[in-house]
């Protein structure tokens, strides 16, 4: 009976090792972390407000109501409303659509071809590696919003070339990176061997290089989503990103600065769902990053 049990003892704890992995160990330790926690508790609703807006909203986010201007938080309107009469909570609630779907799209765009040019100039090297990296250097050069105005003042304003702006600017952050990541991979002894039983190089960077590239890029991509949130504010705020009725947080503030004093609601509401969007993904991207890189681990 005693060795029966110890069997069965053992076949649960190898079995427990199987089902353990490096992704469950990174959960675990990040399911630790309560702050980390209370940004993806964040991150989840104010997704779900997003998606609910229709429902959520109380009025239609473009209705003008000239009669109801200015008015302070109510039980009409817990937000109040603008200098138009619009509701303020239900142009908060689907402007969260909006800065969601930049930050989120802009940050796929930027991690998609900085991870390609940034396998490209770590694993050839050479001719390779130098136009790349040059091509980063130039771009780095300017300032990140100044480039991003100068390229949505090129294409013209509006949401959609403020999100390919955004894009372009961010791409050499996730390229180097990546080249780093992959200069340090490239010699391990696992893609020596193989190079040596012939595999192809296309094979040897989606099955060894790129996975193994995954988790900088995740916890930058995450702090990289509240960057892009502040970028797409900052344009909209100038006039350059989302453009009238669209309820954008940026573009909302700029409509009221003149109403700072007289009506400080439309500035307060747009500028605390910022702060706590970007909170939540800067939170949460901490905690990836200490669940993720061995290095922050005891």
């Amino acid at each position: 009976m005693a060795q029966t049990a110890t069997n069965l003892t053992t076949g649960a704890t190898l079995r427990e090792e199987k089902v353990s992995g490096p992704w469950q160990d990174a959960w675990r330790a990040f399911r630790k972390n309560k702050i980390a926690m209370a940004g993806l508790i964040m991150m989840v609703l104010f997704i779900a407000l997003a998606l609910l807006a229709p429902v959520l909203a109380p009025y239609d986010y473009k209705a003008q109501e000239l009669t109801d201007r200015l008015k302070p938080p109510s039980s009409a309107h817990w937000f109040g409303t603008d200098d138009l009469g619009r509701d303020i909570l239900s142009r908060i609630l689907y402007g969260a659509r909006i800065s969601l779907w930049v930050g989120t799209f802009s940050v796929v765009g930027s991690i998609v071809i900085g991870t390609l040019l940034g396998i490209l100039a770590g694993y050839y090297g050479k001719w390779v590696d130098m136009l790349i990296s040059r091509l980063f250097d130039i771009l780095l050069a300017f300032p990140s919003i100044l480039l991003a105005i100068a390229i949505v003042a090129i294409l013209g304003p509006s949401l959609q070339n403020a999100l390919y702006a955004i894009a372009i600017v961010n791409v050499p952050t996730y390229g180097r990176l990546v080249r780093a990541k992959v200069l340090s991979l490239k010699n391990e002894e696992y893609i020596t061997a193989a190079k040596a039983i012939g595999m192809k190089n296309s094979g040897i960077l989606l099955r060894h290089i790129l996975p193994n590239s995954l988790t900088p890029i995740i916890v930058q991509g995450t702090l990289g989503i509240a960057s892009a949130i502040i970028e797409a504010a900052a344009l909209g705020f100038l006039g350059l990103g989302a453009q009238p009725p669209a309820p954008e947080w940026g573009k909302m503030l700029s409509d009221s600065r003149q109403f700072i004093a007289t009506a400080p609601w439309t500035v307060i509401f747009p500028g605390i769902s910022i702060m706590l969007t970007v909170l939540a993904f800067n939170l949460m991207g901490d905690g990836l990053r200490d669940a993720l890189d061995p290095r922050m681990k005891n």
